[in-house]
């Protein structure tokens, strides 16, 4: 049975909560900038083209960092590692905040995604070596709320401080956590020894292949939809880029001795299985916090502000439901619980496939809750499913790739739904703009009452055409949202079916760094 003799020391529970910090800094700063980019472009003189890849850069450089960990702890320790990230982290912030130039905070923000990167799978490989079996549930709701709350109170606050204050502080808030965080891990969280002679091993060449084919990737994703996909010819080219990059990776990854990444964990049936889980729970982590914004925006028209309101209720939700379920998953196999939280995720999303154009806080309350309580379970449940079979010694490189593979979840998500919108929002509007002719007499009507209220107007009758035109728009969009929604619920509900191939976690597991 276990006992308090199998808990970490004081020290090290406090450099692991110094560690969720760092952890906590690295996601939020993907959504931060979310909706303060007008206000970004403006200071820094840029295009709306080029504002974009304040984003897309930290995407990109933090989806390579992210599998390197493994490597890296390995090789300097995981203290040294961490604190070197959170340090450099720390001062690429700074620098974001002093840019003057758009090309030099595009640099800045590649920079803080990549050094930064490091921080989330260290922090989950950290509790599996810390905490012994018995305490995962409660240790896995903290990970799992953190996981989900960054990116979903991201936006909210980044609207929040900009208008506050101004758009620098977005990157100067990290100054005071990153030092706090980087001088308490160094003090506290000494677990293991580096070993310097693996540098003769790195696989610089695995290392080259490896950011040509994910780097590139995350690249496509971002810009697919908005190019047309391989109707742009550089979509084309960066696309046989990273597909020949990839074929060279998986290869130099199989074949050499020292891989950058150890890709033979995926053997283990339940982290392989956890991973594809992952991915599916990453397009809900992020892509919800993409889809409701981009509704409220598009179709109320809602600043950033009414939009953080109406999402808090996802944020409280987890908050309130993680103490929970944590205690609970100690007490369920995880399995069971993984399949509730897949369910309620499929079910908040089907909640919310009957939208309309007036759909606010009231349609999207309970959606939220059951989704909400349905994703934070998913999270704990997962990372423990993926990672509970493993030895102690692969958990590092592990909690790398299971990181990466959320995120390009999310990546590949944000990209299938813009793709899809776009494709069914031509699809309704066609279908509703046959209906809209002068033979029926509902149409006449709205057209005169129209041009009776612009009478003020140049032209009455091509100011009433717009207006109802941009009223079937806002048909068509909403339509394309519930196809969304709709879409979410099928593939969250069909994802159940996965739980029949998982082996229940080992309940040695854990524990393994101390």
């Amino acid at each position: 049975m276990s006992t308090a003799s199998d808990m970490p020391s004081v020290q090290q529970r406090i450099g692991f909560i110094a560690a969720m910090v760092g952890m906590f800094m690295a996601i939020l700063d993907i959504q931060i900038v979310a909706s303060s980019l007008n206000e970004i472009q403006a200071g820094v003189s840029a295009t709306p083209d080029e504002i974009s890849w304040v984003q897309t850069a930290y995407l990109i450089a933090e989806v390579i960092m992210i599998p390197l960990s493994g490597m890296l702890t390995r090789w300097l320790s995981t203290r040294v590692t961490f604190v070197i990230s959170c340090a450099a982290f720390t001062l690429a912030s700074i620098g974001c905040a002093m840019a003057q130039t758009i090309d030099q905070l595009i640099v800045l923000r590649a920079i803080q995604g990549f050094v930064g990167g490091a921080m989330i799978p260290i922090a989950y490989a950290l509790s599996f070596r810390l905490f012994p079996p018995r305490m995962m549930g409660v240790i896995q709701a903290i990970i799992g709320m953190i996981a989900t709350t960054a990116p979903s109170i991201g936006p909210t606050l980044g609207g929040y401080i900009t208008q506050t204050s101004s758009w620098h502080w977005l990157f100067l808030m990290n100054v005071v956590p990153g030092i706090i965080a980087c001088v308490v891990v160094w003090l506290n969280l000494h677990i293991d020894e580096p070993d310097f002679k693996l540098f003769k091993k790195i696989d610089f060449v695995g290392l080259l292949f490896m950011a040509l084919f994910l780097g590139p990737l995350e690249y496509i994703l971002e810009e697919g939809p908005g190019e047309d996909w391989f109707a742009s010819s550089e979509i084309v080219w960066i696309t046989l880029l990273s597909a020949t990059a990839a074929v060279a990776f998986f290869w130099r990854a199989l074949t050499v001795e020292f891989p950058i990444v150890d890709l033979k964990v995926f053997r283990d049936r339940n982290f392989f299985l956890g991973t594809m889980l992952g991915f599916l729970i990453g397009i809900a982590l992020y892509g919800l916090v993409y889809l409701m914004p981009m509704f409220f925006g598009t179709v109320r028209h809602f600043n950033s502000l009414q939009i953080g309101e109406i999402m808090f209720v996802t944020g409280a939700t987890m908050f309130c439901s993680a103490p929970i379920f944590g205690r609970l998953s100690d007490k369920i196999d995880p399995r069971v619980l993984l399949t509730y939280g897949l369910f309620m995720v499929g079910l908040g999303a089907f909640m919310n496939a009957s939208l309309t154009a007036d759909a606010g806080f009231d349609q999207f309350f309970w959606p939220q809750i059951v989704r909400g309580a349905g994703l934070l379970v998913c999270i704990l449940t997962v990372t423990r499913i993926a990672m509970g079979t493993l030895p102690g010694s692969e958990i590092a490189n592990a909690a790398g790739l299971f990181n990466v593979m959320r995120n390009l979840g999310g990546a590949v998500g944000l990209a299938a739904m813009d793709t899809i919108r776009d494709s069914r929002l031509d699809y309704h509007w066609n279908q509703l703009i046959q209906s809209v002719n002068e033979g029926r007499e509902v149409v006449v009507q709205t057209l005169y009452q129209s041009q009776m209220q612009l009478s003020a107007v140049t032209d009455p009758a091509a100011a009433a055409i717009k207006q109802l035109s941009n009223r079937v728009m806002t048909q068509a969009q909403v339509l394309s949202f519930n196809d969304l929604f709709l879409l979410l619920g099928v593939m969250y509900m069909c994802s159940v079916l996965l739980m029949f191939f998982i082996h229940k976690p080992a309940q040695a597991t854990g524990g393994a760094g101390h």
